[in-house]
This record gives C-alpha cells, sequence and structure tokens, in this order.
C-alpha cells in the first residue's frame, strides 16, 4: 500500500510539474511583433522577425525565452534563420532551409537533454530545397545563447505540403513529428501523412500513416486538441476534417468530414484551425474574397450543420490569417493588412493600421456562439505588426497519457540497450544557394581539417577550425560551392582521432 502511495505521488508530482512548465510561453511572430503569456496579463514585446507567416519560438522551463526563428522570403534564394534571446542572430543560425510560407518550421526539445533542441523545416516550392530536415541547437554554448552545430540534415527529399507538426508521445517525452507529402505540382494527390518519432536516439519508426481523404493542394494547415487525441485539417479545397490520434503508435484515423473538398472550382480557401481549451469547438478562418471566422460544434452529431460565422471581413482590407489557441485558454487570430494596390509583404514604411497593429481575440473560445466573445482587433501589439501568420509552436507541456501502454514515466522509464557510438558525416547540397552542408557528429577529436576532393582527387576546398564545445562530438561546415564545376565530390573530415568521408555531387 504504502508503495502504491508513493507511485501515485510521484506520478501526480510529474504530472504537476510537466503541466507547470512554460516553454510556450512567448510567440515571436510578423513584423516585429512578440507576446509574453508570462503574466495575467499578456505583454506585447519587440523581436526581430520580419516574416509573412512561418515563425516558432520556445523558453525554458520558467518561461523564458531561449530562441525563435522565422523565414523570410525577402532573403534571396529565400531562407530562415534563428534568433537568440538577446534578438540577436545566432552563431551559424543563418541558412536554414525555409522558403517564407506559413508552416514551415517545427521546434522540440531532444528528449532526456537539458541543452540540445531540434529546429525541424521543409521544402515546399524550391526544388533545390524539396524535403524534410533538421538542424541541432546546443544551448549550452556561447554562454547560453547557444550555436547551431548541425545544419539542414536532410532525412527526405520530396516535396512537402504548407504544414508541419508536432505532438508529444504518449509517455509524455519523445515527439511525433507529422507532415505531408506534396504531390499536386505532378497533377496527384494522396491522403498520406508522414510521421518520425523523435527520442533521446534521434529520428526513428519512420513510417506513412493513410487516413481521411486525399489532399490534391499544397496548402494544408493541421492542428490538434489540447489533449492530442485530436487532429484537425483544413486547405484550399474546401476540406475540413477530424481525426483520431493515438499518440501511442502515431496512428490516424477515425475520419470525419465537416466540411467535404470540392471537386470543382470555386473553392472555399480554408486558411488554418484551432480547437478550443476543451476540444469541443472548432475554430476555421478563410483567406478568399470574403474572409470569414467559423466555428464548429464537434459534439454534435453532424458538426457541418452547427457552422457558425462568428466573423466576416472584405478583402481587401484585414485579410485573415492564423488562428492559434494561446497559453493564456484564449484562441488569437491574425489579419494581414492590404489596400488592394500595394502588395503588402513587406509592408511599406507608411503602412500601420488597426488591422495589422492589433491581433482579435476569442476570449471565451469553449462557449457557444456570440457567448465566445470575439473581440476583433482588440490586443494592441505595441506598435508592430502582423501578417497572416502565428507561431507554428506544439504543446511543449503536455504531460504524459495517463493509463496508457506507453505512460513509461508513471512506470519508470526502461532503460534503451546499449549501443556503440558511431561517428557519422553527412552533406546536404543545395543548388539554389550553391551551398553545401558538411555535419558530422559523435565525432572524436578536438581539432578538425575539412577537404573537398575532385574525381582526379585534386584538393579543391580546405578549410580547419575546431569541433563544437558542446555535447554530441559536432562539426558542422557551410561551404560555397558556386566556383566549383558540375560533378562528383569527395568530402573528408579529419580529426586528430579520426577520418570521415562522404560524397557530394553538385549539378
Amino acid at each position: 500500500m504504502k508503495k502504491f502511495i508513493f507511485l501515485l505521488l510521484l506520478h501526480l508530482f510529474i504530472n504537476y510539474s510537466a503541466n507547470s512548465q512554460k516553454q510556450g510561453n512567448y510567440w515571436c511572430f510578423g513584423d516585429s511583433a512578440g507576446i509574453n503569456f508570462n503574466n495575467a496579463i499578456p505583454l506585447s514585446i519587440v523581436t526581430s522577425l520580419d516574416t509573412r507567416g512561418s515563425c516558432v519560438s520556445i523558453a525554458d522551463s520558467s518561461g523564458q525565452l531561449l530562441f525563435y526563428a522565422n523565414t523570410r522570403a525577402t532573403i534571396p534564394g529565400n531562407t530562415a534563420l534563428i534568433w537568440n534571446k538577446s534578438h540577436q542572430l545566432m552563431q551559424n543560425g543563418d541558412s536554414i532551409v525555409g522558403e517564407g510560407w506559413y508552416s514551415e518550421l517545427l521546434i522540440t526539445p531532444v528528449p532526456d537533454s537539458s541543452s540540445l533542441y531540434y529546429l525541424f523545416s521543409i521544402g515546399i516550392t524550391g526544388s533545390s530545397q524539396f524535403g524534410f530536415y533538421y538542424s541541432i541547437i546546443d544551448m549550452s554554448l556561447n554562454n547560453g545563447l547557444g550555436a547551431i552545430t548541425q545544419k539542414n540534415i536532410q532525412l527526405q527529399s520530396f516535396p512537402t505540403v504548407d504544414c508541419i507538426m508536432a505532438i508529444k508521445h504518449g509517455n509524455g517525452r519523445d515527439w511525433w513529428i507529422i507532415f505531408r507529402k506534396n504531390d499536386y505540382n505532378i497533377g496527384g494527390s494522396n491522403n498520406d501523412f508522414y510521421e518520425y518519432l523523435i527520442t533521446s536516439l534521434g529520428a526513428s519508426n519512420f513510417q506513412i500513416v493513410s487516413s481521411g481523404t486525399p489532399n490534391p493542394t499544397g496548402i494544408n494547415r493541421l492542428c490538434i486538441s489540447s489533449d492530442g487525441t485530436k487532429i484537425a485539417s483544413v486547405n484550399s479545397a474546401s476540406l475540413v476534417e477530424v481525426y483520431d490520434f493515438d499518440r501511442c503508435t502515431g496512428n490516424i484515423y477515425n475520419p470525419k468530414t465537416i466540411e467535404p473538398q470540392a471537386t470543382s472550382f470555386p473553392y472555399i480557401e480554408f486558411w488554418e484551425c484551432a480547437f478550443s481549451p476543451d476540444g469541443n469547438r472548432l475554430y476555421v478562418t478563410t483567406n478568399d474574397s470574403t474572409c470569414v471566422l467559423l466555428q464548429y460544434n464537434l459534439l454534435d452529431t453532424n458538426p457541418a450543420l452547427t457552422k457558425d460565422t462568428i466573423w466576416l471581413t472584405t478583402f481587401p482590407l484585414g485579410a485573415m490569417g492564423a488562428v492559434r489557441r494561446a497559453p493564456d485558454n484564449k484562441v488569437y487570430v491574425s489579419s494581414a493588412y492590404y489596400n488592394g494596390f500595394t502588395w503588402n509583404y513587406p509592408y511599406p514604411d507608411s503602412m500601420y493600421n488597426m488591422y495589422n497593429m492589433n491581433l482579435s481575440v476569442i476570449n471565451q473560445p469553449d462557449s457557444l456562439g456570440a457567448a465566445c466573445d470575439f473581440q476583433p482587433y482588440s490586443f494592441y501589439l505595441g506598435g508592430k505588426r502582423t501578417y497572416w501568420g502565428l507561431p507554428n509552436n506544439p504543446d511543449y507541456d503536455l504531460g504524459p497519457l495517463t493509463g496508457s501502454i506507453c505512460d513509461t514515466l508513471t512506470t519508470g522509464i526502461t532503460p534503451q540497450p546499449q549501443t556503440v557510438v558511431v561517428a557519422t558525416l553527412q552533406t546536404t547540397y543545395i543548388h539554389a544557394w550553391q551551398k553545401l552542408f558538411v555535419n558530422a557528429q559523435q565525432v572524436k577529436g578536438k581539432n578538425a581539417l575539412l577537404l573537398l576532393y575532385d574525381i582526379q582527387g585534386k584538393v579543391v576546398y580546405r578549410s580547419r577550425n575546431g569541433m563544437s564545445s558542446g555535447a554530441g562530438g559536432y562539426y558542422t561546415q557551410d561551404v560555397d560551392v558556386n566556383t566549383l564545376s558540375n560533378g562528383l565530390y569527395i568530402v573528408t573530415l579529419v580529426t586528430d582521432k579520426e577520418v570521415l568521408s562522404a560524397k557530394f555531387v553538385k549539378n
């Protein structure tokens, strides 16, 4: 009995600790905008961002900002950037895969690490960036300001849909990363969800889960309920669909179509979605000639019949964008102002108004209809401006799925079998940037010499620098290969203790 009480108290303590964390309490988005949710009344902050869409951020367990990232479509070739808590570009934080769309980035902690984080990114339309990538940030470096120790490691090379999301595994420690393949450019569609399980050993358990209506578009948004058991999907071809999600296996199943996908024009361009905190309401925005905020009652046997227009605006003016459930359990809506003449990204210096200097807020999102208390343009951003996007932050503080077969945090973590640590060398070549990204991990030694050989064995590039001082024996280097001829090259990394080699083809 005493043992049972001890385990119960331990379980309650773990759940309380997980639920009291504040890793999602900073939002960084738009044109220098941000929100600090650590206080009872959220506060506007100033950031270094300039993005119309994709953005992510993470804080530590006490709610102090660690770093954030965004894509910036105005940079030649398009790229993503990573910023530290001092709002300066993080060391090695440039040239991250990202094309300036709306849902391309994602941050998760590395499980069982106090200092390492993943930044995942996807390539949607730029053929040289197609695929699924990750970079690693080590926050133990640079006196807590962090540095990127691995950059643009490619796990998949196909074009993706503009959507990526993360959900805590049922053990409350690991992560499911979910994204979709884009067959739109070849006239196809599919109902496949691509998943990786992120553990302390890295990305593993790759699987493809097929469920629901095939998606024929490049614009598909996913959102997750607060308990992690429901996923909603909306796209630009009129589809609104809800699925059940198994946090133990990653299975996406039992699809329920709320709004059917259109088979011909005109389409309703559904833009984004968000669940209410209790998971019983679904909010959806449209971004079309008429921009609408809709509410569906998911408790109804036919949610489509409960569709309620909470707000309607006419395009141009405040074109409706992202809708997000926030740490304060309110739902925020972003708008991008357009005057109908001057393209609004980036905004002209003179273009400041109520539409782009405020977020709209649903104050009681669990309530039906007008009782949800939607207040348009009611959260002032301190003089900064917003566009269509809001942070694509997962629920960092979601706890274990209590009582499930994978609730390992209540029964003790099963020890991982011992593995032989082997150094690896990986290369990623991005044609549009004429850059080669060289990454190695678990490398022995302190000093490193990077050599590139052409097919005749001639050294065409050399660089000598030190290894990362953080954990993991990391090495990373960006190489400008613009002056090299097309063809096969051998990449060799020489340290004072070992030699690693890989190939890459410039085309």
